[in-house]
């Protein structure tokens, strides 16, 4: 009799409980994301020193981290179920060349600008390419608000052993300015937790240095070349980092600047959604918590989608 009673009382309302889990499924679905664009190449020595390139835009919605330029996260997307979104990983660009953007559905960062060289000033970008050094000194390009900062400016110093480049701006700080004894320092990149360990990306390419030591990068930007012992090309930025490549430095002639890295789109959604994503991405995914980190780290077009259910 004490068993009909719990039947009565509780078990009846068993059923409503079970298919609370179809409610809790049907989204739609907070989705917390970092947006990386492809960085820049880093300029061309030109018989001097080339600007770095400067980082892809970083654009992040993680709670309590911040997006690129200064800004605080942005606020998460929300994906519906079977609604197709696009998602596009933008390359790195080739020296003298800027980088190219990456989008998760309406979100874009733009990609990095590409670092100066003799006549060709550096590009405006996410973050923007450094300056040229050698008869003048180039003024850095800017970054873009909200996603990454501005390239340093080059030296022209009256001695062409000591003439240097500017180094690219990265998500978190302006390029360095090239000096007499350096190369400027790429800006520095920013710092996520969203796949479970911190992170950091989106740095800055660094000025290639005549004679004088070439410039430093982090969070994945190329360092710049340097002519002793021998003329080098700039560094390139680290793949799936967004990060700009080195400037690159000679004595006489052109020694290229390094290539930016790739971009990444990087989302983490409830671990009660799939994400399926169109032929052409290719991802990985991790539990992270109670939820599901995807990592994307190319496209074949700029076509490709995404869709959750």
């Amino acid at each position: 009799m004490a068993v009909t009673s719990m039947a009565n009382s509780s078990i009846r309302d068993f059923t409503k409980f079970n298919n609370m889990s179809t409610t809790f499924g049907a989204g739609p679905f907070p989705c917390e994301y970092l947006v990386i664009a492809g960085g820049a190449g880093g300029g061309n020595s030109s018989g001097a020193a080339g600007g770095g390139g400067g980082a892809g835009g970083y654009r992040c919605s993680v709670s309590g981290e911040p997006s690129g330029g200064g800004a605080s996260a942005e606020t998460p997307l929300s994906l519906t179920v079977s609604t197709t979104y696009s998602i596009v990983v933008g390359a790195g660009g080739a020296t003298d060349t800027s980088g190219n953007d990456s989008t998760l559905s309406s979100v874009t960062s733009v990609a990095g600008g590409f670092g100066g060289r003799n006549g060709i000033v550096p590009a405006i970008g996410g973050s923007g390419g450094g300056g040229w050094g050698q008869t003048t000194s180039q003024t850095g390009a800017a970054g873009t608000t909200g996603q990454g900062f501005a390239g340093g400016n080059g030296n022209a110093n009256g001695n062409a052993s000591y003439q240097s480049g500017g180094g690219g701006g990265g998500g978190s700080a302006v390029g360095g300015n090239g000096t007499v004894s350096n190369g400027g320092a790429g800006g520095a990149g920013v710092s996520s937790s969203i796949t479970g360990a911190s992170v950091g990306r989106a740095g800055g390419g660094g000025g290639g240095a005549r004679q004088a030591t070439a410039g430093s990068a982090t969070n994945g930007g190329g360092a710049g070349g340097q002519v002793t012992p021998a003329a080098t090309a700039g560094n390139p930025g680290t793949v799936n980092t967004g990060g700009g490549g080195g400037g690159g430095s000679s004595n006489g002639g052109s020694i290229s600047g390094g290539a930016g890295g790739s971009g990444v789109v990087i989302f983490s959604i409830s671990n009660v959604a799939i994400a399926s994503f169109s032929a052409g991405v290719t991802q990985t995914s991790a539990v992270v918590g109670a939820n599901k980190v995807y990592t994307v780290t190319a496209t074949s077009t700029t076509d490709e989608t995404v869709s959750v259910s």
